[in-house]
């Protein structure tokens, strides 16, 4: 079974792969699809699974998947995107309500962890859109509380005594939270889902990608076509297609005070394959530190900083 980590303060025992669920709900994923692949990753023994209210049909399509199987699943979801609701976003209500919701989408009387979902830094230091998911927690809807997003937001939201849960993007395209946000992270014994470990297969070409995703991925291309490293470079055999996703995934868990790190597929096969490189041996530190390199001096080159990316 695949190796699993005590997720800071929680005590919850997450896996080290997570399922992130935005692209069964983004790219429409029939029903039956979406059962197989929780099915194959519960069956292995990845419990943790993420998802949110803005990720179009994917809590109630998890919901129909697991219904018969939620005690085998860490839940995670967030809320503060009134996707539907009348109330402006992070409005306390609008944590409220979108809890409520997400509950009854998902099938069940509680999740493990809610997260505010990257609101900016003075929505945190205002607090009471984080008030209203402590609110929800005393009334036993979630059990912990917590953030996702990046730089100075997050490592404000690792410091408060509510949070339990940092999300934040830590790949091979997206390193500055290493040293921004993870010692906040670690200061105060707060778990932290790795997000994006995969960097939006930033190797691939546009036309490779689907749906929205050409468009969103174009940042991370960017930076990896300027960090001029591929896999011969990290001692493989420079087979891209293949190669790249397994090295990105084991960087991410390379780094220090990761817990777990959520992958979002449509394809039991790329399940299948994201599995296999979870359970390999780790990333060697040789190829780590020249993956941290290669991010440092394109960073340097570029002329200005690389903020982790929305």
């Amino acid at each position: 079974m695949i190796d699993r980590a005590i997720l800071g303060k929680t005590e919850l025992s997450v896996s080290r792969l997570g399922f992130g669920a935005a692209p069964i709900g983004f790219l429409e994923t029939e029903q039956s699809q979406v059962a197989k692949l929780l099915g194959f990753f519960l069956d292995h023994g990845v419990n943790l699974i993420d998802t949110a209210a803005c990720y179009a049909g994917s809590e109630q399509a998890i919901g129909r998947a697991i219904a018969g199987r939620r005690d085998d699943a860490i839940l995670v979801t967030k809320a503060g995107h009134a996707s539907g609701l009348d109330t402006p976003d992070f409005d306390p209500k609008t944590i409220e309500a979108s809890i409520d919701r997400s509950l009854e989408r998902l099938q069940t009387d509680h999740v493990d962890v809610v997260l505010l979902h990257s609101c900016e830094l003075d929505v945190l230091k205002r607090g009471d859109a984080l008030g209203a998911a402590v609110k929800a927690r005393e009334a036993g809807k979630t059990r912990f509380v917590g953030y996702s997003g990046d730089n100075q937001a997050a490592a404000y939201a690792a410091g408060l005594p509510d949070v339990a849960v940092v999300e934040t993007s830590v790949n091979i395209c997206d390193q500055h939270n290493i040293a921004e946000v993870l010692p906040a992270c670690a200061e105060h014994d707060v778990g932290v889902i790795a997000k994006r470990p995969l960097a939006n297969a930033a190797w691939k070409k546009p036309d490779q990608q689907r749906g929205g995703y050409a468009d969103y991925a174009a940042p991370y291309r960017e930076r990896l076509g300027k960090m001029k490293v591929k896999p011969m470079d990290l001692g493989y055999s420079g087979h891209v297609e293949l190669e790249w996703p397994e090295i990105a995934l084991k960087f991410t868990l390379a780094i220090p005070g990761v817990h777990t790190a959520i992958v979002g597929t449509t394809h039991q096969t790329n399940a299948e394959a994201n599995l296999a490189a979870v359970e390999k041996n780790p990333l060697r530190e040789q190829a780590v530190q020249r993956l941290r390199q290669a991010f440092d001096r394109a960073q340097e080159d570029a002329g200005e900083p690389w903020p982790g990316l929305q």
